[in-house]
């Protein structure tokens, strides 16, 4: 696709079954995810709720287009996925109808984003581990993420995900690590999400507190919780059965009514 006047090419895949009435839900991954990195969790997620999914790989993951060596994001990255990019994608794709989103950590931010600033075209959010504020804890654990990229394996292993791991890896660890981010937020935005909300944490995410989930429920009164024991960063590796179970029950009530 065409993106700020160079051409982009946009990694994504379909799951599940077309059909009249089926609802569309948006996978977005976390800051080093990519579409093979959710595994065939989109796809059982589709079939036990009767949906079909769009899986893709923001630019400079996966098998996108990689992030060029001298591009540094700034804190407004997340903004322009969700404002710019995505409806871009979804628009090239010849994407009509609301679609569901579906985010996890950075992913779910943007779906976030992405409610508050076109509160008429999504259908619904669900989202897991999503950021709404910088907390120490992430930075911490974003830079022991620094200190296994330099000196683990953790390279050569992001390397079966993305094309360009360096890309993939220092687009997310620089912004979140850089000092301008530390004042990041979007609570205050967030306000104006009017669809239907599911927001999922671990109790033992070593990203982020509780507060990111409730304080989401405290500006968006729709918002339902689920917080998950014996779960971490990723609910849906952690506890896929439950992450499952509780976007069915979600959508029997947002979406069939």
């Amino acid at each position: 696709m065409m993106f700020e006047g160079r051409t982009l090419q946009i990694e994504y895949e379909w799951v599940g079954l077309p059909g009249p009435g089926v609802p569309l839900l948006v996978f977005l991954h976390e800051g080093l995810g990519s579409v093979a990195m959710w595994r065939d969790f989109p796809a059982r997620l589709c079939e036990a709720v009767g949906a079909r999914g769009l899986v893709y790989s923001r630019p400079g993951y996966g098998r996108s287009t990689p992030r060029p060596a001298e591009e540094r994001w700034g804190p407004d990255f997340m903004h322009i996925q969700a404002r710019e990019v995505l409806p871009h994608l979804l628009a090239q794709l010849g994407v009509s109808q609301k679609p569901w989103l579906f985010g996890h950590s950075d992913g779910g931010s943007i779906a976030l984003l992405y409610a508050a600033a076109f509160p008429d075209a999504a259908a619904g959010a669900i989202v897991l581990a999503p950021h709404i504020m910088v907390e120490d804890v992430s930075v911490r654990s974003i830079e022991l993420a620094r200190e296994a990229y330099q000196a683990t394996d953790l390279r050569q292993r992001l390397a079966r995900y993305h094309a360009d791991p360096d890309s993939a890896f220092h687009g997310w660890n620089d912004v979140w690590l850089s000092a301008e981010f530390r004042a990041w937020s979007i609570e205050e935005e967030i306000a104006a999400i009017r669809c239907p909300l599911l927001a999922i944490q671990g109790l033992d995410d070593e990203y982020g507190t509780l507060e990111q989930v409730r304080g989401i429920a405290r500006r968006v009164p729709q918002t339902q919780l689920l917080e998950l024991p014996a779960c971490g960063h990723s609910p849906h590796k952690d506890q896929p059965e439950a992450v499952i179970e509780a976007v069915k029950g979600f959508l029997a009530v947002a979406w069939r009514g």
